[in-house]
């Protein structure tokens, strides 16, 4: 029995407030009409990035998207096909990508993360694995901004950090924090979000990365 490599996708984003991953409903054999993540065989070819990119492309039609290896999962009898080993990815991207099935997705939409149905193959696990991950990155990494606009308020921001985490954070708190961190930018532009504007703010890499090589965390 030949072992067979594939990749698979779980993309992350935020609508709403609340956090959601893509899943797509199966066109062919196995599991077909089930919910998957995207993914499928790595090409003689083809690098494993280059793999999931396309397969991204192929049954969603995103692209342009933060991509990242999670790990590798190998587990016996996890595909009815054979043996088979998959290299999972995560990807964030902000709200507003618009979605298209593909060769062998008859459908992709948005679901949020604690509200998932049944998921074929162990993609379920795979998801899990990968919403905890991001968890724990937030402390050290840039990936709450991943799923934010280049501009965006304070409230947007802490809207993603909840969702993520899956909580409720302090507001005065919250912002006391990124004051003293002082990675945002304040622009001189606002948004018009209720009663009165909110100021736009940018996230500056340097900053982060400064603060990051002197082994400061962000936990919030």
């Amino acid at each position: 029995m030949s072992l067979q490599l594939t990749v698979d996708i779980v993309i992350f984003t935020i609508q709403d407030a609340r956090l959601k991953v893509l899943l797509i409903r199966r066109g062919i054999p196995p599991y077909k009409d089930s919910m998957a993540i995207p993914g499928g065989f790595v090409l003689e070819d083809e690098s494993l990035d280059d793999a999931a990119l396309r397969e991204l492309k192929e049954e969603t039609g995103v692209e342009d998207v933060y991509l990242e290896q999670l790990y590798t999962f190998g587990g016996i009898g996890r595909d009815p096909r054979g043996r088979v080993v998959t290299v999972a990815y995560y990807a964030l991207i902000p709200s507003g990508n618009v979605l298209k099935s593909g060769s062998d997705a008859s459908a992709a939409e948005w679901r949020d993360t604690d509200d998932l149905p049944k998921l074929a193959f162990d993609h379920g696990n795979i998801v899990a694995y990968a919403l905890e991950r991001l968890r724990n990155k937030l402390e050290y990494t840039t990936a709450g901004f991943k799923l934010l606009p280049e501009q965006f308020t304070l409230s947007e921001l802490q809207a993603v950090y909840e969702a993520i985490l899956g909580k409720k954070l302090d507001k005065r708190n919250f912002r006391k924090k990124l004051e003293l961190l002082g990675v945002l930018k304040p622009l001189a532009t606002w948004r018009r979000t209720g009663r009165k504007p909110a100021r736009l703010y940018r996230f500056s890499a340097k900053q982060f990365e400064k603060l990051k090589d002197k082994g400061i965390l962000f936990p919030f």
